[in-house]
């Protein structure tokens, strides 16, 4: 198969992609008719790993920077990882383009173990007992260089589903659930 995917990994932490499940394989194999190649570039500040993939070429997902893109986003707190929907990508990658931005999403948070999400659940009312986290469906993030007021009005124009503005904690969610939108702190 011809490659022009590329992942550049930071930081030690990411290592070598590991083989694939059936699940994972199958997420990454579902084939449409857009076959303009789709990027994502990732920066977990929490571990300080950075990944810039290609992660959709050739009218597929690119099963490798997939299951690395997994990786970056795993729970930080426990190592946990989790599957991340599909969808919640390709709305990262609309946003950054619709934006014309050049700098990594900031990631703050992205998939939360049930046992992380309690316990943050119980120090924050502003945390849902039910996140999209958990499931994979749901990111916090910001883009250095682009203002917050940019990124959540970019994000609300997708109509992809929840997006909420947090000024005061610096971030933007954005998830693949139902549309609505909230302001937090």
């Amino acid at each position: 198969m011809r490659r022009r995917a590329f992942l550049k990994l930071g930081l030690a932490g990411v290592g070598a992609v590991s083989v694939l499940g059936p699940e994972a394989v199958a997420r990454a194999a579902a084939p449409t008719a857009d076959s303009e190649p789709r990027r994502l570039i990732l920066h977990n500040l929490h571990t300080a790993e950075k990944l810039d993939a290609v992660y959709w070429e050739e009218g597929r997902y690119v099963s490798d920077a997939v299951a690395a893109m997994d990786k970056v986003l795993r729970d930080y707190r426990t190592g946990a990882e989790h599957p991340i929907d599909l969808r919640l990508f390709d709305l990262l990658h609309e946003v950054h383009g619709k934006l014309g931005a050049t700098q990594p999403f900031q990631v703050i948070s992205g998939y939360r173990s049930p046992q992380t999400n309690a316990v943050l659940h119980e120090r924050s009312h502003q945390v849902a007992s039910g996140s999209l986290h958990m499931q994979g469906m749901a990111i916090d993030v910001r883009i250095d260089g682009v203002g917050l007021d940019h990124l959540h009005r970019a994000a609300l124009g997708e109509r992809a589903g929840g997006v909420g503005l947090y000024p005061t904690s610096n971030f933007v969610h954005m998830d693949v659930g139902r549309v609505r939108q909230w302001s937090g702190s």
